[in-house]
């Protein structure tokens, strides 16, 4: 009983380690009281704050998530799917399929939020609904046109198809519900779901942003970069990016008809980026076979690995997949310094051409979309181990879903919270500086309050104190009081000026002739 009660406290101080922020600091040496005080309260709550962090993983986030791990001179990216599929329980061997469709491909994916239902659109007009717990067909429809994109709306029940010529809305029995005709021809789809947008970019370059509620447009703004079929929103502030021909990334919000950001990213053309779940990393691919890894806090790349891809996805653990071809690459940062490395290979059939690559939420699952259908591959610790309830999750019924989509409805954020920063929404704003006024609004300040003084109405007093001449003498006095504070403020401009010119004719000369300077001056 000990025994297990001491490996349970070594494995709640890992916990606790883990969100310690480093070493405490030393306070022994310090001689100031107060200060000494302040920082070992704060060093209490730190160590606190970081207890209740650990309780909280302990009881409500059970499962851990785990990767591949080699042994000796083994590498992960040499274990094929065979070799995994003998390994794995029956359920999850399940999530290995080909669905072939030659005929009506290629195909593009999405998932929802929770990862339990999967919509396929195939370039000859096909869609189809599919639960991805039971792998029951729900709906598929021939739309009889080309179709480039679909994307999933709030829940299960709408999605949209970016079609030939414009962009419509299906629910989930395969009824049409909307045609957006404003879109125009719509390349690609993107639906920020805390703000219930439809964002698009059709083939002239033209990005729109829907309001799915209401139906208003929000916006319609030309990028003026040309077309571009790269476009992808990220989730962490609601800022959609797309990238260009001239390898240059752009960054939108709905509000704003200029790009909050434009950087340029590849000498070549992009052909595709991402965003990881926490928003302060992009991943972006170019025609001339780089791809980067940037820190949107600063704006900088941090790693350049060689390689071509057409599509790219992060998960939500930080694993990145990049396809193109017939290959996939699955690269890791496991050291946690955003250092990616390879981690999984897959190679598609001879003849196959990855189009698209997508990871399902809450499942250690990559879906491929192809020139011949679709795919779904496993990739050991990719997917979130642990699901929140309020956020996503994936057995929800039907009256937990209409509950919850009159939750998102109530809490449904305005177009304006959208921006780089998403931090500053509730912040107080920071008291401006009063601006110095000009000579010429200062001069008209003084007038204005002079030709007040001047029209002040001076009381009737008794015989003898009610002459013109002290009339006269008291109204210049009124004129003087008004005017003495924008003389006295004059004067202490020109001394502070002074004082500054002094200051800096004695820090401009040098050392050896600062002496005679003040010599010159006494």
């Amino acid at each position: 009983m000990g025994a297990k009660q001491e490996n349970g406290d070594d494995g709640m101080y890992e916990k606790v380690k883990k969100y310690l922020r480093g070493e405490a600091a030393n306070l022994e040496g310090l001689r100031d009281k107060k200060l000494k005080g302040q920082l070992a309260v704060r060093e209490e709550l730190y160590g606190k704050s970081a207890k209740a962090a650990a309780k909280i993983e302990k009881w409500l986030l059970p499962s851990e998530g785990g990767y591949l791990e080699a042994e000796g001179i083994e590498k992960t990216w040499r274990i094929k799917q065979e070799s995994i599929a003998c390994e794995v329980d029956i359920l999850s061997s399940r999530n290995q399929y080909d669905i072939v469709l030659p005929e009506l491909g290629p195909y593009t994916l999405d998932f929802t939020a929770n990862g339990r239902y999967m919509a396929a659109a195939g370039r000859k007009g096909h869609l189809a609904i599919v639960d991805m717990k039971t792998l029951n067909l729900i709906k598929e429809i021939h739309v009889r046109e080309r179709v480039r994109d679909v994307v999933y709306l709030h829940n299960e029940r709408f999605f949209a198809a970016a079609q030939k010529k414009y962009p419509y809305i299906y629910n989930r029995d395969g009824t049409e519900i909307h045609c957006l005709k404003e879109h125009g021809a719509v390349l690609r789809l993107q639906f920020l779901k805390n703000h219930f947008l439809l964002a698009s970019i059709n083939k002239f370059g033209q990005l729109h942003y829907q309001d799915v509620t209401t139906g208003e447009m929000i916006g319609n703004f030309r990028t003026g970069s040309g077309r571009t079929d790269v476009m992808q929103v990220n989730l962490f502030n609601g800022v959609v990016a797309l990238g260009h021909s001239s390898g240059t990334v752009t960054m939108w919000k709905p509000t704003s008809a200029a790009p909050l950001v434009k950087m340029l990213c590849h000498a070549g053309p992009v052909s595709s980026l991402a965003f990881h779940p926490n928003g302060h990393l992009m991943a972006t691919s170019g025609k001339e076979k780089k791809i980067k890894i940037w820190d949107l806090r600063k704006f900088e790349v941090i790693q350049t690995l060689p390689g071509h891809a057409n599509t790219l996805n992060f998960s939500q653990k930080g694993l990145l997949a990049a396809g193109t071809g017939s290959f996939i690459q699955i690269l890791a940062d496991f050291s946690g310094s955003q250092n990616y490395s390879r981690y999984m290979t897959h190679s598609m059939a001879k003849g196959y051409q990855v189009g698209k690559v997508l990871f399902r939420p809450y499942e250690d699952v990559l879906g491929i979309g192809h020139s011949m259908g679709w795919s779904s591959v496993l990739i050991p610790g990719s997917g979130e181990p642990n699901f929140d309830s309020w956020v996503a999750n994936p057995f929800e019924t039907s009256k937990q879903r209409r509950e919850k989509e009159v939750r998102s409805l109530l809490e449904k954020l305005p177009p304006e919270t959208i921006m780089l920063d998403p931090t500053k929404v509730g912040t107080v704003s920071a008291a401006r500086k009063k601006e110095k006024p000009t000579n010429g609004e200062s001069k008209a300040e003084m007038e204005a309050a002079v030709e007040a003084a001047k029209d002040t109405e001076l009381k009737k007093k008794t015989k003898g104190r009610n002459k013109p001449s002290k009339r006269a003498k008291k109204r210049k006095e009124i004129i003087d009081r008004a005017r003495r504070p924008f003389l006295e403020q004059r004067i202490e401009e020109q001394e502070m000026s002074r004082k500054k010119q002094k200051t800096n004719s004695e820090t401009e000369m040098p050392k050896s002739l600062q002496r005679f300077d003040r010599q010159k001056a006494t």
